[in-house]
């Protein structure tokens, strides 16, 4: 059962994964870009949480922790360059 489940979230994450790829290219604008690449980090931290299940390996939790914070303060970093008035594409 526990297999079936994992498949299934697999799958989910990959089209979840696919569409959020998508916006990335499509954009259309640099904030909508920078979200899809949030997104990205979430789906791929949530491929950790699931290959750690099915592998019973534990030290990839570790992996997952890093790049949550490495894309926390992305997001932060890019906020401040807003607020700060960077560039941004018209709508």
């Amino acid at each position: 059962m526990l297999e079936y489940t994992l498949m299934t979230a697999y799958a989910i994450l990959s089209l979840a994964l696919v569409l959020a790829f998508i916006r990335l290219v499509i954009g259309p604008s640099l904030p909508d870009r920078v979200v899809a690449l949030e997104l990205i980090a979430s789906l791929m931290i949530g491929f950790i949480a699931i290959y750690t299940l099915s592998s019973k390996a534990t030290a990839f939790l570790d992996v997952a922790m890093v790049l949550a914070l490495t894309a926390f303060l992305a997001a932060v970093g890019f906020a401040r360059l807003l607020e700060k008035g960077a560039h941004r594409d018209a709508d």
